[in-house]
């Protein structure tokens, strides 16, 4: 048996898996093969010896829920947080102006959303705010979900990838 430590594993177990969900003979002992999609957030053990199936020869030695309580970004790879940066910084840039799209376009009622312009900034947030508008209704009918996202967009922006986020100050560290 391999021991593989904590940290990052290639995603090919994970996607023969997901091409191979029928080989789980019951519904209940797919469970069993979800630890690899986290393979990065605990120890698993990986059976070289047994080509079967990929459902019993991933097994993790810790339950996810258990891993989840001791995440740290201080095990994050500086080059990780840098990739993550590259991703979200600019994901969460554009989420955050088509909220503000959404935001004035909540002004004019009659706009044909689904006409050219309008859809591109419709389409990308309205399941979002669907499920959103089912926790905080219209106030004195006022749409107010697009300014909430807008404002926890900005918050993880910032939290995460501003001048001063935690990604990068993970990524600004020295390995030692």
């Amino acid at each position: 048996m391999t021991t593989v430590a904590s940290g990052f594993v290639p995603f090919l177990p994970a996607l023969s898996l997901a091409k191979s969900r029928r080989s789980c003979p019951n519904i209940r002992t797919r469970s069993a093969c979800l630890p690899v999609v986290s393979a990065s957030l605990t120890q698993i053990e990986v059976d070289t010896t047994t080509t079967t199936s990929l459902c019993s020869s991933i097994v993790s030695s810790k339950p996810i829920s258990e891993a989840l309580h001791n995440i740290s970004l201080a095990d994050l790879d500086p080059g990780t947080a840098k990739l993550a940066i590259g991703i979200l910084g600019p994901a969460l840039s554009a989420f955050g102006f088509l909220f503000i799209l959404r935001i004035v376009m909540s002004w004019y009622p009659k706009l044909p959303i689904d006409k050219f312009p309008y859809v591109l900034a419709y389409a990308p947030t309205e399941p979002i705010l669907v499920q959103t508008r089912k926790v905080i209704p219209p106030l004195a009918g006022v749409d107010v979900t697009p300014v909430v996202w807008f404002g926890l967009v900005s918050f993880l922006s910032e939290i995460l990838v501003g001048p001063q986020g935690l990604l990068v100050l993970v990524s600004q560290q020295q390995i030692s």
